[in-house]
């Protein structure tokens, strides 16, 4: 079996971490509606509702990165910030996404849908599940917080709510888990899509 050329040295971090030059500040509404979706053919957003830890805040920008998201919309009151562990665990997801904060989030999805946004919400009692749904038009990716999941309001905003097919004992996944299935699900049906 042939090595990697690259040595990694036994206390070498094998990840890039930021180095926070560059630095992370959240995004306005009118920069989400004014100009970035203006300027995206086919927008690819995710939506945290009141994700309050920064390890999973952190963990969801690093996936949003890796999926090609646009930007992430988070609400001003009761979600963490751009903290410096948040920009640590994303890796730098949090300087590479626009992160939005928006003052009344249900009101801010219901723009999103007037500018031609499908939203999906995750459900432990979603009907359908995440793989049942066509992900690959203009899309809202919503998933809920920490303990209570999508609260009651953003949910009834959601067009369609979907679970993750769970085959073991534990009832959900972390939030910072499902996140990255759900992205990820996305990219799958939107490459196959293109490859078609």
């Amino acid at each position: 079996m042939k090595r990697n050329s690259r040595s990694h040295h036994p206390n070498q971090r094998r990840h890039s971490h930021t180095d926070f030059e560059a630095e992370a500040r959240p995004r306005t509404e009118d920069y989400l509606f004014d100009d970035l979706l203006p300027s995206l053919e086919v927008p690819f957003l995710l939506i945290l509702d009141q994700v309050q830890d920064p390890h999973n805040f952190g963990a969801c920008l690093r996936s949003a990165d890796a999926a090609g998201v646009d930007a992430v919309i988070v609400p001003k009151n009761h979600s963490v910030g751009l903290t410096e562990t948040v920009r640590r665990v994303a890796c730098g997801g949090a300087e590479s996404v626009p992160v939005v904060q928006v003052t009344n989030l249900a009101r801010a999805m219901q723009r999103l849908q007037k500018a031609g946004l499908w939203l999906v919400g995750t459900d432990d009692g979603g009907e359908r599940t995440l793989y049942d749904l066509d992900l690959t038009g203009p899309l809202g990716m919503v998933m809920g917080g920490e303990g209570k999941g999508v609260r009651r309001l953003t949910g009834e905003n959601c067009d369609f709510l979907a679970r993750i097919p769970m085959r073991g004992t534990v009832e959900c996944l972390n939030v910072s888990v499902a996140t990255g299935v759900c992205l990820f699900e996305a990219v799958r049906q939107r490459e196959t899509k293109a490859g078609a």
